[in-house]
């Protein structure tokens, strides 16, 4: 299933983007809620942020971390860190304090950018205060606002703005251009072979992993990706950019795709359907990218079928199964085509899809991408291949996959055989045409909306409550969000918390994509011979309701 044309050659991201600079200087590059730049005013903005950068001290091998969502702050600094030879370390907007502490630790990031939201720069400054960061950038979201939805966030939506007063290791981002602007650009020396990006990603036991990627892990995902669209017309296609770029999906597969194919990127801030069909009906958008909840949620909107979604040619929906329903409606309404995908963090993170031209097969992530190579491995005996049509764990091997992670050689070792052989930890097979289905997972998590949840988070939250003696977090089904956490939870004796309660708790300690959409309380959780809480018996009963 090696698949050899055409060859592959490592190059930098730094590349591709000069290279669309080049190639379509005055073509849009960013449209954001109505706001656009075109590629050399993009170019101009990423140099002199990099200047400034390098004047502030971040070096090449630095970890810069961005705290941002779609917005051209994030293409800004993503490029500008990545032409000094730094290291990008993206955070999730939604996490709590506690999470971000962790990251912003295990990756030594001493510089972070964000908004001046009150809900991100509270977080992020919380880290300044403990020390943890040195630097802390702030972004004012209305400079990049058009003007009627500039006045609305500073009059009717002002509260929801930070107060901060600038300062040595706090600056705007006016003042980094400013900076930007007095200075000449050092050039740094930037191989294929050099660290990129810093992903940050669960493992079985919940604790998050960097996963290390250069700039050629990435660009051959760019490659891969590119080659599956196989008529994609460079310099002129509109992408749809509602996939989070601090979600390697949208970071790789959206943004880093669109630069390489010149594509004019349609930004939007976070999911809301409403802006989403108006922003469809806007700007046209030729190619999309998403997970299964947003196509369900474009397929369930009122009165969709008078919505005019025929501009879109084709989309990939990743991060959970696709279900076929969502697939066939969704293709019903635009008469383009969806096709499912496959990928993690580890890779970059495309390892297959269903081929625009045809759809592929129903209830298939498709097939390998190109320099790709899979195979299943026996679930009792690791080191054996199994046959074809026989289940086992998804092994891959590619350009795309992963260095290790980040100061965890032993977590490194244990998925990455000699290196170069990724175990997924997800079991399916391969049948006679190359097709992969998926039928179960090995690890122990929950993929809400294309994210994944560890139960083991959720469940350290809980037993941080004082009246919660037990607690068991399980995935269940959920025709939204894919599958959404259920809590099982055991209280002390003579204890007493409401459900609102205990969820009023967790939200001072779990982002909003971890909060169980429901906690039972029961007298006994099960439990293993030797007295180890079991899982098991929950997720039958589970799937037995689910089942009647």
């Amino acid at each position: 299933m090696t698949k050899q044309s055409p060859i592959f050659v490592p190059r930098t991201i730094n590349d591709y983007f000069e290279e669309a600079v080049v190639d379509h200087a005055s073509r849009p590059a960013i449209d954001f809620l109505g706001t656009k730049l075109n590629y050399y005013e993009l170019s101009s903005l990423v140099a002199k942020i990099a200047i400034a950068l390098q004047k502030k001290g971040v070096a090449k091998g630095d970890r810069v971390g961005l705290c941002l969502p779609n917005c051209p702050y994030y293409t800004i600094f993503y490029f500008a860190i990545l032409k000094i030879g730094a290291i990008v370390v993206n955070f999730n907007p939604l996490y709590v304090v506690r999470e971000m502490e962790y990251q912003a630790k295990d990756s030594g990031v001493k510089v972070m950018v964000t908004l001046d939201l009150k809900q991100l720069h509270e977080k992020v400054y919380a880290l300044k205060q403990r020390h943890i960061i040195k630097q802390l950038i702030v972004c004012p979201l209305g400079d990049v606002l058009p003007f009627v939805k500039k006045l609305f966030l500073h009059t009717l939506k002002r509260r929801e703005l930070a107060k901060y007063k600038e300062s040595f290791n706090q600056m705007t981002y006016a003042s980094l251009l400013e900076i930007g602007s007095q200075y000449d650009f050092r050039k740094v020396s930037i191989k294929p072979e050099d660290m990129a990006l810093l992903q940050y990603t669960g493992g079985t036991t919940g604790t998050p992993k960097g996963v290390v990627l250069t700039h050629a892990n990435i660009s051959a995902n760019m490659e891969q990706i590119k080659l599956r669209l196989h008529d994609i017309q460079i310099g002129s296609e509109k992408s749809l950019c509602v996939v989070p770029f601090f979600h390697v999906l949208g970071m790789t597969g959206v943004q880093n795709l669109s630069v390489m194919v010149g594509a004019e990127m349609i930004m939007l801030p976070r999911f809301e359907i409403k802006m989403l069909i108006n922003t469809i009906r806007r700007t046209r958008p030729t190619v999309a990218a998403g997970v299964p909840t947003i196509f369900t949620a474009i397929n369930n909107y009122p009165k969709i079928k008078k919505k005019d979604l025929s501009s879109i040619r084709y989309a990939i929906s990743g991060g959970a199964p696709l279900p076929v329903e969502v697939k066939q409606a969704f293709e019903e309404l635009s008469g383009g085509i969806l096709v499912e995908g496959y990928g993690l963090s580890e890779s970059s993170p495309l390892v297959s899809v269903n081929p625009v031209e045809t759809g592929g097969k129903p209830g298939s992530i498709g097939t390998a991408v190109e320099w790709t190579h899979v195979e299943f491995r026996d679930l009792e005996k690791p080191d054996k291949t199994v046959k074809q049509g026989e289940k086992g764990e998804l092994c891959v091997s590619g350009p795309q996959v992963m260095q290790g992670y980040w100061n965890d050689e032993k977590a490194s070792q244990k998925v990455l055989e000699g290196g170069k052989l990724l175990r997924t930890g997800d079991v399916g097979y391969v049948d006679e045409d190359g097709y992969i289905f998926l039928v179960d997972r090995i690890k122990d998590l929950i993929i809400c909306s294309g994210y994944n949840v560890y139960p083991r988070v959720i469940e350290d939250a809980l037993y941080e409550c004082p009246e919660v003696e037990e607690a068991i977090v399980i995935g269940v089904a959920d025709e939204y969000r894919g599958q959404t956490p259920k809590a099982y939870v055991k209280l002390k004796k003579g204890k007493r918390i409401t459900e609102k309660e205990l969820k009023t708790f967790l939200a001072q300690r779990i982002s909003k994509i971890e909060m169980p959409r429901d906690i039972e309380f029961r007298d006994e959780l099960p439990k293993t011979m030797v007295g180890k809480l079991s899982k098991k018996e929950l997720v039958e009963e589970e799937e037995g309701k689910r089942g009647s």
